[in-house]
């Protein structure tokens, strides 16, 4: 008997062992993972990756892929055997509309499960993924907290649908509308209540073309492509699901994950990158690797070589996770190779590395629990003598113009803040007018949310752009449910360089956090006396600011009005009761913001340590988290004024980048001040140069060595650009007004281009050519005319005759002409 239990539990053991479930982590439910693909090459690949990840990442229960196809397609179809499969009838094709919508089919593809799959029957919970993911770990529903009713969604802040209008017209439950997507854990018996309306739900929106536009669903492209995934947080309102929304879970490879945090799902939907190597999942539309015996995609840099590259040690986690997802794919793809009968590889250095265990210790099962996740968390910061909580969540602000001066900024500002670890989602706040919407291209430089340009006042008529940082802030805060507990506000001609976080720099309710702004010297005479009762909690403060989201409900409204009251005060524009070297009212709004804190006897904690400007002396030994490029500043001969760049078109011109900085290796070792001043002005420029690169590789610009490239400016021209935002004679006056030199750098944008050397090479090749052409022509004429001379000089003096005839004839024209010319 004792022998017979002993080989049932063996048969247990290899049972689990060969299902990819880990004998350890027996689920005490059953767990059942889906994800939806369509009959092409593309997610051929991503199966592929998808699946060898399911198996190394040991997650419980059987997985299904949901293979929507049409009849024609599965003709042709070779990657049935991929995973496992339920055939799904395509819907790209909507049946009665007509409509082309592929993504429709992942909803349609789930209905369709829990009506034939015998599997639906058999399971408690379900987790629906993308094929584009990589697992690192089992993702377990109830300990991520889902219950029935609460299912565990990742945070998709972009659909801003849910706080307006569209949830509105599409839901009765709008205040139960959640912007959630990417990873879905859920109990089956929600998922039944869910799906069809997913459905309903995503086809209804899809319909709606009326509100497609990107000021009210948040995509970028205004086409309802992301109609799909309104219809989930439609039909979960419908159904009554009230979502958790973990942040931790889910990462995209490229963002800097938080100190602590080790993410247990890739979603490797953008583009990302690791010192010179990239991929883009859309550079491999059309890509048939999974059929092509040894191809693998282009390998990455070794952990050894991050290590020396990135010295931060959270910024090398993300780099780390950059590559362990790419390899991972790599690995997949190797087996699945050898699956289909392909010769075995050749040795190479990278194969050496993907068998090593090396690789299999880096990739090993993610175990992440809520108590091993608090653990982890607690090492990171087990200095502070403190009972271990969770982090309030973060939301970062920055206000922006329809304009391309502020796009080139977005885009340095954007770049840095993926690779500077900040906790939270990034808002841009982008004030246009109507007109300006109409033309404007820079739709999806960021997460944005749209307001109503005041540059223009709508009551006075002044022509102030500045006031639009207040407003954008007040309309914010009335149109978007805001879940987080402490907002970080920046400028966008900002480069973050670390984390700007509430508890690591004591902001507290009633205690915001700011920096110095000195030359506010309003806040020390007859100007704060004639603008707030309180001038006595007047503080200098600006630029960044760490509010807590109650304090910012109750401040936001005064900051807008006591800067229309500052601004409205002209007979206070004097330098020397402002400040402002202009004395044009320009820092009206920092005035506010200043006057607007007093009356609410708001008291900021004042930090030397979060903001430098480049060019300025840094103290020893801090570390800086903010690069404000608001002033000039020079290394050398070399030069950098962010206003020479107000008219430039940086992001829609091709490869266009700022003039590259010294070299660091340079520079002057005899006086240290000058050396980190210069180090940092030297990062500052370059981060500003990486983000423009990455953009335009992103844009798909056309390789700027080929021989022909026509297509290298993508835009009409750059004095059009002009049209989007008219300056007046005050806007060109710094946000922060003190006096500088101007540089004599070129304003012109840098464009890389092999073209002209190139070029040259082939005109003179053909110039050679066209040479040699036409001596041979000669001498082949000359030859023929001496062999028929003697047979034919009768012939031939008459031919001279006529000849010198032509010629006579051919020069009274000439003259002709040039008489009539001449009249």
């Amino acid at each position: 008997m004792a022998n017979f239990l002993a080989f049932l539990m063996l048969v247990s053991f290899w049972v689990s062992f060969i299902s990819g479930q880990n004998p350890g982590l027996e689920a005490p439910y059953r767990i059942h993972t889906l994800f939806s693909v369509e009959c092409q090459n593309y997610f051929d690949w991503q199966t592929v990756g998808f699946m060898h990840s399911f198996k190394k990442a040991q997650q419980p229960g059987p997985v299904t892929r949901l293979l929507s196809c049409t009849e024609e397609e599965k003709k042709n179809y070779k990657g049935m055997d991929l995973a496992p499969t339920l055939e799904v009838p395509s819907m790209s094709r909507h049946p009665k509309t007509g409509d082309w919508y592929p993504a429709i089919n992942k909803p349609a593809g789930i209905v369709h499960w829990l009506k034939h799959s015998k599997d639906a029957q058999s399971t408690d919970w379900v987790v629906i993924l993308d094929a584009d993911m990589i697992l690192r770990g089992p993702i377990i529903p109830w300990e991520l907290g889902a219950e029935k009713g609460h299912p565990v969604a990742a945070y998709y802040g972009y659909l801003i649908g849910c706080d307006n209008i569209l949830a509105k017209m599409h839901t009765k439950h709008p205040e139960l509308c959640d912007k959630v997507g990417g990873l879905l854990a859920m109990h089956i018996d929600d998922l039944r209540v869910l799906a069809p309306l997913w459905l309903s739900k995503t086809e209804e929106v899809r319909e709606d073309r009326a509100h497609w536009g990107t000021n009210i669903t948040g995509d970028i492209y205004g086409t309802g492509w992301i109609s799909e995934m309104y219809g989930y947080s439609f039909g979960a309102a419908e159904a009554g699901l009230r979502h958790k929304i973990n942040d931790n879970l889910m990462i995209y490879p490229g963002y800097t994950p938080q100190p602590g945090v080790e993410p247990i799902l890739l979603h490797y939907g953008l583009p990302f990158s690791v010192g010179n190597w990239s991929f883009s999942k859309l550079e491999h539309h059309e890509d048939g690797i999974v059929y092509e015996c040894g191809r693998l995609f282009p390998e990455p840099p070794y952990p050894r070589e991050i290590k020396l590259m990135e010295p931060d040690p959270n910024k090398r986690r993300a780099l780390f996770l950059n590559i362990e997802c790419i390899n991972t794919m790599n690995e997949g793809l190797l087996l699945q190779h050898a699956r289909n009968g392909c010769p075995k590889p050749k040795w190479s250095k990278y194969l050496s590395f993907l068998k090593s265990k090396t690789f299999a210790k880096l990739t090993q099962p993610k175990l992440l629990t809520p108590p091993r996740m608090q653990t982890e968390v607690a090492k990171e910061v087990k200095e502070i003598d403190e009972p271990i909580k969770p982090y309030p969540k973060i939301h970062t602000l920055f206000s922006t113009e329809c304009t391309t001066y502020f796009d080139w900024q977005t885009v340095g500002l954007m770049h840095s803040f993926h690779l500077s670890g900040q906790p939270g989602n990034i808002t841009r706040l982008l004030s246009c007018t109507d007109e300006d919407l109409k033309q404007y291209k820079g739709h999806d430089l960021a997460p944005t949310h749209y307001v109503p340009s005041m540059s223009r006042h709508p009551l006075t008529g002044d022509w102030y752009p500045a006031i639009n940082k207040p407003a954008a802030v007040v309309h914010w805060l009335n149109h978007v449910k805001v879940d987080a507990e402490y907002i970080v506000i920046l400028d966008a001609d900002m480069i973050l360089r670390g984390p700007i976080t509430p508890w690591e720099f004591k902001a507290a309710r009633g205690r915001p956090v700011s920096t110095p702004y000195e030359y506010l010297i309003g806040c020390d005479n007859e100007l704060a006396k004639l603008h707030t009762r309180h001038p006595e909690a007047c503080d200098k403060v600006g630029g960044v600011i760490i509010m807590h989201i109650d304090d910012l409900r109750e401040f936001a409204l005064l900051w807008l009005l006591k800067t229309e009251e500052v601004r409205a005060d002209k007979a206070h524009y004097a330098t020397n009761i402002t400040g402002d070297i202009y004395e044009s009212g320009w820092i009206s709004e920092m005035y506010g913001y200043s006057f607007g804190a007093a009356e609410l006897k708001l008291r900021h904690l004042i930090s030397n340590e979060i903001l430098i400007y480049p060019g300025y002396v840094p103290e020893p030994d801090v570390k800086y988290r903010v690069f404000h490029y608001g002033l000039e500043f020079k290394v050398g001969n070399w030069s950098f004024d962010k206003a020479k760049w107000r008219e430039v078109d940086m992001v829609n011109k091709c490869w266009a980048t700022f003039p590259d900085p010294p070299d660091p290796s340079t520079l002057e070792q005899t006086d240290e001040n000058e050396l980190q001043r210069d180090l940092l002005s030297i990062e500052c420029a370059r981060t500003l140069n990486e983000a423009l690169r990455l953009h335009h590789k992103r844009r798909n610009c056309p390789d700027p060595t080929a021989l022909s490239n026509p297509a290298l400016d993508t835009t009409k021209d750059i004095a059009n650009s002009r049209k989007v935002g008219r300056f007046s004679k005050t806007d060109d006056i710094e946000s922060n007004p003190v006096p500088r030199n101007h540089s004599q750098e070129s304003s012109k944008p840098k464009v890389r281009d092999g073209l002209f050397s190139t070029l040259r090479f082939w005109i003179i090749l053909l110039w050679v050519f066209s040479g040699l052409g036409f001596i041979l022509v000669m001498l082949a004429m000359c030859s023929g005319y001496t062999s028929k001379g003697s047979s034919k000089g009768k012939s031939n003096k008459s031919r001279r005759r006529s000849y010198t005839g032509f010629l006579k004839t051919n020069a009274r024209d000439r003259q002709g002409r040039k008489s009539d010319a001449s009249l």
